[in-house]
């Protein structure tokens, strides 16, 4: 049986037929709203419905990369429902406010012992215990643990009589942008081991010999941004001990763990590299990359209250309790420290390692799937040695170079960074895969078809077709987005709209 409808007469009486007005229209697009520009750079007259405004933002950031496929960032961009409902919970608590929210502070001393016993600190006696804090970053957790090492190497130099106007810090050329912030905003002479092409990151002997009665301290990357490295802790810490022995100083080693700080204890756990080393005074670990949390959180801990001077700390009680405070900034959200703990104790040790074997194993076999293409050079370390990256070059000098492979692969959605190596290196130019949790066997596997279907479109390229895509590269809306200043060298230069002469191939910068 079939059901037959009838086309109504327009002569029929309508039943439904009502006025509408601008409120009563069907859908956004249909609305006065969808035919004006969106506001951009004054704040508007009226007033918006909120599902206009939803509707004509969500619209606009569509035009973003995907967060899965951008290969770039160390950053998290998985988290489980249950993580993301406790988030949305939580967003409107201030963790400042330790008075109103109490248990929340409580887990984030909860965090803070968690890590410190990850990275072995002393627990033997309570007058040695560690001490930590939540941070928005490694960046803001970066200048605290130098603040704390240039107050005390100052503290100490008064005492003496001594000269403390001219600080210096050692560290790799090959640190992250955080390290010459840290560096330019306290005003630290900053002493960087330049690269080679054997050893892509800091050679732990020469930043012995740098150091001086004015260094405050010497920094160790666990987990470098540029090739993934870990650099040697245990032997910087041996050389140090005996200098400082033979001289007479006291100069400790700060670990930027950022991003190799929840990877290593899990995977490469015989690596000394933390406060079982005795000149091992400070570390950073950023909790939105291999903490696998959101932006926004990080932490700063230090071995003992002896290396955070208490001049440092400051005591409030306007919140209605008494509380010490030691960060940049005052007010912060409590969502990103309580989404932490969700994955401190959701995962465990056991959970931790599997995962992070699993990102390992997937480097190591997407590693070993370019190398066997024959047409790349793989930089970084496998099996565990570093972070679980792939940091590649072209095995030989083409037409085309690096930059034009990351365009190509954007051109299929992927965010592949190109960039050259750092200082005393920049004709390197390679290639970054950042794996991180979300990034499967599967994913890979489209990856390197990806990347072997660009090789193959470049190849047929002709020098002027070369340079009619560059042309058009960095004219397009996504290449022109670049901020008013370039950092070189660690020096600020300002960026001439009309100048060429900017650098643009910096190491893209990870928080």
């Amino acid at each position: 049986m079939v059901f037959l409808s009838r086309a109504v007469s327009s002569n029929q009486p309508q039943n439904d037929q009502t006025d509408h007005d601008d409120a009563t229209e069907t859908t956004i697009y249909g609305t006065r709203w969808a035919s004006r520009d969106i506001p951009r750079y004054e704040m508007p007259d009226e007033e918006m419905p909120a599902n206009v405004a939803y509707r004509m933002i969500k619209d606009e950031i569509e035009l973003d990369g995907t967060p899965a496929l951008n290969l770039a960032s160390f950053v998290t961009t998985f988290m489980e429902d249950e993580a993301e409902q406790l988030m949305k919970e939580n967003l409107s608590k201030n963790f400042i406010d330790f008075e109103e929210y109490p248990q929340t502070a409580e887990i984030s001393n909860r965090c803070v012992n968690i890590i410190a016993r990850l990275f072995h600190a002393p627990m033997d006696k309570p007058e040695a215990e560690a001490l930590g804090c939540s941070t928005v970053g490694s960046s803001e957790a970066i200048i605290l643990a130098t603040l704390a090492m240039k107050r005390r190497w100052q503290t100490a130099r008064k005492e003496k009589g001594l000269p403390y106007d001219k600080p210096n810090m050692i560290m790799g050329a090959n640190c992250q942008v955080a390290w010459h912030k840290a560096m330019r905003y306290l005003e630290v002479e900053s002493r960087e081991v330049p690269c080679t092409e054997d050893l892509l990151y800091m050679d732990p002997k020469k930043a012995v010999d740098w150091a001086d009665e004015n260094t405050i301290g010497i920094c160790a990357i666990l987990g470098s941004t540029y090739t993934g490295h870990y650099e040697d802790v245990k032997t910087l810490d041996s050389l140090l001990e005996a200098k400082c022995k033979e001289k007479g100083w006291d100069i400790g080693i700060h670990v930027d763990a950022a991003s190799g700080g929840f990877v290593a204890p899990f995977v490469y756990p015989e690596l000394v590299w933390d406060f079982r080393l005795e000149r091992v005074y400070s570390i950073n670990v950023s909790g939105h990359k291999y903490g696998l949390t959101y932006p926004g959180i990080g932490w700063a801990l230090w071995r003992s209250k002896k290396y955070l001077p208490e001049d440092l700390i400051f005591n409030i009680n306007y919140l209605g309790s008494d509380q010490a405070s030691f960060t940049f900034n005052f007010s912060k959200g409590a969502s990103n420290i309580i989404a932490q703990y969700y994955v401190l104790i959701r995962l465990g040790k056991v959970g931790f390692t599997h995962i992070m074997k699993n990102l390992v194993s997937t480097a190591d076999y997407l590693a070993d799937k370019l190398e066997n293409t024959g047409k790349f050079v793989i930089l970084s370390e496998r099996g565990g040695k570093g972070v679980p990256l792939v940091a590649f070059r072209l095995k030989e000098k083409k037409l085309y170079d690096e930059f034009d492979v990351s365009a190509k692969l954007r051109e299929r959605g992927w965010i592949v960074p190109a960039y050259t190596m750092a200082h005393a290196m920049e004709h390197l130019k390679l290639l970054r895969v950042v794996v991180r949790e979300d990034f499967s066997r599967n994913r890979s596997e489209i990856l390197i078809r990806d990347i072997n279907s660009t090789i193959a479109a470049l190849n047929l390229w002709d020098e002027k077709e070369a340079e009619n895509h560059r042309k058009f590269r960095n004219r397009s809306a996504r290449h022109n987005h670049r901020s008013s200043f370039s950092l070189v060298h660690g020096k600020v230069q300002p960026n001439d709209k009309d100048s060429k002469s900017h650098k643009k191939h910096d190491a893209p910068g990870v928080c």
